[in-house]
């Protein structure tokens, strides 16, 4: 299938980004030369290193990377849910079948066949699992253990498989940054309102949202990145997106707010688990999940948002 077309616009993007990573790092161990604690902070600088170093170099040679790269984060993180939900002894059977549907799930999206992509999951698993499962007779816990396992797909699989669908969406649509600069719009604008977020609570925040969900989660913090997330989507559209300025601002303050409960959702599920972090994968970070997190709510809701507004013919 091809090599991935980059435009001048995302490349100067990315070029931008690794400078702004090399500034901030060498900030950090300048802090540590000046016996400032720092520690924390390098370890999480070196995980992101090494995420925008195979995210970059995954979509520098061709759609088979790309999609192969995506896969393995689904199957990381798929693996990362179940190993801290706990399931059935009798559902082994079921999980892998569920372990299978990935390179399936993958091949429709790498063939371009998007509406198996759409169904797949939420239509043709939704009855397999169960029926797989109810001749195992095994009635106790049935219920709660086929919705974890279905959502498990629907977060891990499905959700994540969305990276992956924006390679289907014909580069004439966005002449200035490709399909590839709308998926690095939706993840500039997704971790950026993270960390505005995460720094308008430090500094200015007071009242919480959910203090029994996030606990340093404030209406502050929220605001603040709502705002900021608006006014960078703003600056980026003409360079990434074939967005109007009104469309950016409204997808700006849309996606900050998806984010917000995406992040609080996992926060829910891992205070129900009893965990700190869904995995330890990444040090400083967490795991797969702990970065997904607000993704897997604002990269799907982008995608059909495009899909939608530019009347774009994918459904093959």
């Amino acid at each position: 299938m091809g090599s991935i077309y980059l435009t001048d616009n995302l490349k100067m993007c990315v070029i931008i980004l690794y400078i702004s990573l090399i500034i901030i790092t060498a900030g950090a161990y300048v802090l540590k030369f000046l016996k400032k604690d720092a520690s924390n902070f390098i370890t999480r600088m070196k995980s992101f290193w090494i995420i925008v170093i195979l995210f970059t170099a995954a979509f520098m040679f061709n759609k088979a990377a790309a999609v192969f790269f995506i896969m393995l984060i689904s199957y990381l993180a798929l693996k990362e849910f179940f190993s801290m939900i706990p399931t059935r002894r009798c559902d082994r059977r079921v999980l892998l079948w569920a372990y299978l549907s990935i390179p399936i799930q993958f091949y429709f999206l790498y063939t371009g066949w998007i509406v198996m992509f759409y169904l797949f999951i939420p239509l043709y698993l939704f009855i397999l699992i169960p029926l797989r499962m109810v001749v195992t007779e095994e009635t106790e816990g049935f219920l709660k253990s086929c919705a974890t396992i279905h959502w498990g797909l629907m977060t891990c699989v499905y959700s994540i498989g969305y990276f992956a669908a924006y390679l289907s969406i014909p580069n004439e649509i966005n002449p200035a940054g490709g399909s590839v600069g709308l998926l690095v719009f939706i993840l500039l604008l997704t971790i950026f309102n993270d960390f505005m977020q995460y720094l308008f609570g430090k500094i200015f925040g007071k009242h919480k949202i959910t203090p029994k969900v996030s606990p340093n989660k404030t209406w502050e913090g929220f605001w603040g990145g709502v705002f900021s997330t608006g006014i960078l989507s703003v600056c980026l559209y003409q360079i990434l997106t074939p967005l109007s300025i009104l469309q950016s601002a409204i997808i700006g303050f849309c996606i900050a707010i998806a984010g917000f409960f995406g992040d609080i959702t996992m926060s829910a599920i891992k205070r129900d688990m009893g965990v700190k972090d869904t995995g330890a994968l990444l040090p400083g970070h967490g795991g797969i999940l702990d970065r997904l997190d607000s993704m897997i709510f604002t990269v799907p809701l982008f995608f059909h948002f495009i899909a939608y507004d530019f009347n774009i013919g994918i459904l093959n």
